[in-house]
Parts: structure tokens; sequence; C-alpha cells
């Protein structure tokens, strides 16, 4: 049986989006008030190259010096390959939940439910590490000197907080402080990258093909290094179906949602790309990077160039743009719990489904900042931000695999037509497909690889392997979940999902 959405609007017209909705089985609870920009600029902030780049740089150089900025490219072109197939499905399935409700209707209730639930835990340990960076660069500013483990842990407790608050004003002032945070990446990234390049380069273009040495923290070899670099480097890139989870708020998602997706991810890949290399190039001695004597490339490079006073002005916008992507991941965890809490697929489903009074389902975003604060005790371990990037990085592409197996399995076998959405990509969208498949089967292997360079300094057996373990028993939970409450079987919606499901 083929898996069906609405016809696009040049077949049948829905009259609205609020119709277009009740064909899934919903009724209109959140407020449709986002346009093309306020759902570009969420997917821009959640995929930040600020955030991205300071997430992956220093263990860039670490392991593989210079030569770093390609494993970015490398993850920026497989991870197009992915967003590609999001997109189409987002064209045809324009609903909150996204990943959950795509293999709920390609490959039924149970697959929905698992992959949902994997993608939560993920997401949650995303929210954890951006929270620990941000803290990190709030601690900078205020200027505490202390390095504490448990210190930096609080700060990042408390940027949740704050972020959390910012999130339960409501959608509007959410939309604002994006925007602000669409000028902060732009000044801290594309206009000081620019600087760099043109007035305070010190090394050629041959220093991005050279490791300076960082081969001997792989074991001597460059391979290993550069494989763990590209374990590191896809997490610059996650985030870009934050805009999926909004999709009940936008106007004409079948159209806003894909486009701002894209947009979004080629623009902050090609963003993340010109302030790699810029700083990799403009620093004094590169080399220094590589032993970790310079903890912070980045901010050394600019004050390299601009001299001390550029320290506290750049710390301020980079904390401004950690704001923005923390709140953007807390808008779209929110969303997603309650789409599942909507159809019964969690315990506290009622609650965790309310929309409050400012049109925003308060008790999910609360409830996610908690969980995202247990996640910030791992901090206490040392390594935290390599330890928290695995676990997040490697949930999230096991989540990719699946959406992108499910959607080849589900175009070879026609229960899903692609072209029946708004983004039309023929034959070449096999291509694509086919292409993701074979990039996140490359990349779940490698992140979920067990690497001593990546777990906790002087960490056990148990957290070299703490990713494979960590989501094995995290699939075991789920299956068990499955089998004594079984929360497909309370799927709401649409009854050829539930027919596609049994």
């Amino acid at each position: 049986m083929t898996a069906t959405s609405p016809a696009p609007d040049s077949e049948v017209s829905r009259g609205s989006d609020e119709h277009e909705l009740a064909d899934y089985g919903y009724a209109q609870e959140l407020k449709r008030s986002l346009s093309l920009w306020s759902v570009f600029a969420l997917g821009f902030a959640t995929i930040s190259p600020v955030v991205g780049i300071y997430a992956v740089v220093q263990l860039g150089f670490v392991f593989t010096g210079p030569l770093w900025i390609w494993a970015v490219l490398i993850a920026f072109v497989g991870q197009f390959f992915v967003a590609t197939v999001y997109a189409q499905l987002a064209s045809q399935f324009p609903m909150t939940g996204g990943v959950y409700q795509w293999v709920r209707r390609l490959a039924g209730p149970k697959a929905g439910w698992m992959t949902g639930w994997v993608y939560l835990v993920a997401a949650i340990a995303s929210l954890s590490t951006v929270a620990y960076l941000g803290g990190v660069w709030m601690k900078a500013l205020i200027g505490d000197a202390s390095d504490s483990a448990g210190n930096l842990v609080l700060y990042g407790a408390i940027f949740l907080v704050v972020a959390l608050g910012i999130n339960l004003l409501g959608v509007n002032p959410v939309k604002h402080f994006l925007s602000a945070g669409i000028i902060a990446e732009g000044v801290a990234s594309i206009a000081v990258s620019l600087l760099l390049l043109v007035f305070f380069m010190h090394n050629d273009l041959g220093t991005l093909f050279e490791t300076l040495g960082a081969e001997a923290n792989s074991g001597g070899s460059v391979l290993a290094g550069f494989l763990t670099c590209l374990a590191v480097a896809g997490w610059a890139f996650l985030g870009f179906d934050a805009t999926t989870q909004v999709a009940e708020e936008a106007h004409q998602p079948r159209r806003t949602v894909p486009r701002a997706m894209l947009r979004s991810f080629l623009f902050v890949g090609i963003t993340v790309l010109l302030s790699g290399t810029a700083v990799t190039l403009s620093l004094q001695d590169p080399g220094r990077a590589v032993t970790g004597e310079v903890a912070d490339p980045v901010l050394a490079s600019v004050t390299e160039a601009f001299g001390p006073w550029s320290e506290k002005p750049f710390i301020a916008v980079v904390l401004i743009a950690f704001f923005a992507c923390a709140i953007s991941i807390q808008t779209y965890i929110g969303r997603m719990v309650f789409s599942f809490a909507r159809d019964k697929q969690i315990p506290f489903s009622k609650p965790l489904s309310r929309i409050g009074k400012k049109e925003i389902p308060h008790f999910s975003l609360i409830t996610t900042a908690v969980l995202a604060a247990a996640g910030l005790l791992l901090g206490l371990n040392g390594n935290a931000a390599a330890t928290l990037i695995s676990f997040g990085s490697g949930g999230f592409y096991i989540v990719f695999l699946i959406v992108a197996a499910v959607a080849l399995w589900a175009r070879l076998t026609q229960r899903w037509d692609p072209n029946r959405g708004s983004l039309k990509l023929g034959a070449l969208g096999l291509v694509v497909n086919v292409l993701a498949v074979i990039w996140l089967l490359f990349e779940v292997v490698n992140v979920a690889w067990p690497r001593a360079e990546l777990a906790p300094i002087d960490g056990t057996w148990v957290q070299v392997w703490a990713v494979i373990l960590v989501f094995s028993v995290l699939i075991v939970i789920g299956l068990i979940y499955l089998a004594v409450r079984k929360p497909h079987l309370e799927v709401a919606g649409s009854a050829q999902a539930e027919e596609i499901g049994r």
C-alpha cells in the first residue's frame, strides 16, 4: 500500500494550512505565525556556524592539524545529501514531530516510536552540549578564572535557565532573539573571517594540507586522526531538521519548511568552512593549537589580529549566538515532545501536550530543559565537550540513518512517491537518497567507534565504549516499553497511517 498525503497546491487546493493538517487527523493547536524568514532563523540558529566551529575546531586541530578543514568539508557534503532527503519528506508531511511522523507513516507506528525515542535522547544531549559550551563563554565574559568541573556545570545550568526563560516568553520574543542571533553570527563568523583572510593571513594555502605532527595524538596514524576528526566534524551540521518541528506554526509549510531547511543548511555550511579556513590561515603559530598550548584557536586568531581589546566584545557576540542556538534547540525539542505526547506515546502525555496561554507547549519546554540539565552532570568527569558531542552525534546519526533508509525503502517499494510533495527531484532524488544512506552507514560506524581520545581523561573501557553501550541500552529500553505499554496502539492521526502500521 502506498503512503498518501495531501496533494500539492497545483493538484488540489486544501484551502488552508489548518484544513491540510486536519487531513492528517490533527486539530490546529499551535499558532501559525512563522514566516519563511522565521523558520530560516530557527534552522540557522540551531545549526549555528559559531557553535559548530567552536565544538569542532579545538579537537580538529589536536587530531589532524590544519587538515581538519577537509573533514568538515566531507561532513558538509554528506549531510547535504541527508538534508535533501529530509526536505523532500518535509514537503509532503508538514507536521510537528518531523522524523517521528515520517517514519510512522512510511514504516509503521512501532518504527516511528523508536525513531522518536532515539531522536529525543540525542536532541537533549545536544542541548546539554550547547549549554555546557555556552556556560564556558558566560564564565569567560564574567571573568571567572575558576576552572573546576563543578563550576562549569553550574554555569551551564544557569545558561539553560536563561534560555528557557526567553523561550517561555512566547513565539514572538523568540523570533526577535533568533534574529539577533543571526546578526551576532554574521559579525562573529562572516565579518571577522573576511577581515582575517584579507588583512591577517600568516599561513599560505598549503598549510591546509599539513598535519603539523597531529598524528602523534592518534598513535602516529594520519588516517586514524582524520577519521576521529570526521566523527567530530559531523556535529557542525546537526540541527537542520529543527525547521520540521515548527511545521504546524509556519505559513504554507509544504513550501516554507523545506526551503528554509536547505537555505539555512547551505548558508551555515559555507560560513563554517569560511570561518574554519580563516582561523587556520590567520593563526600566527597553528602548531600551538595542535599541541594544545592554544586551547581556543578561534579566540586566539581574533585577539592576535585585532588586539587584546577585542576579546570581551567577541566573547559577548559569541555568547549571544550560543543563546540563540540553545533557545532554538529548546524550541524544536519542546515541539517534538508535544507531538509525541499528543499521540499518547510517552508517560505524562496530558500535561506534556498542553498548550499554554502563549500558545506554546510550556510543560514540554520545561521538561526538556530539566533533562538537559541532568546531562550536564557528565561535565563533572572531565573532557565533557568530547563526551557530549559523541553522545549527541551518535544519536542523531542513528536517526538520520533510520530516516534515510526508510525513505529509500519506501521509494523502492513504491510506498512513498516523493514527487507528490512540493520538492520534486525526479530520478535525482533516488540518487541523493542512496548517497545519503551510504554516507550515514559510514558515519554511524565512525562516530560510534570506541576511541580513547574522545573519552574522559583516564576513562575506563565502559567510557570508551559509551556511545555503543548507551544507545544499545536505550534501544533495549525502547523495545521493552513498546512491548509492555504498546504506545503504538494509542496513535492518533490518519487512519491511513494506522493501516500501514498493521
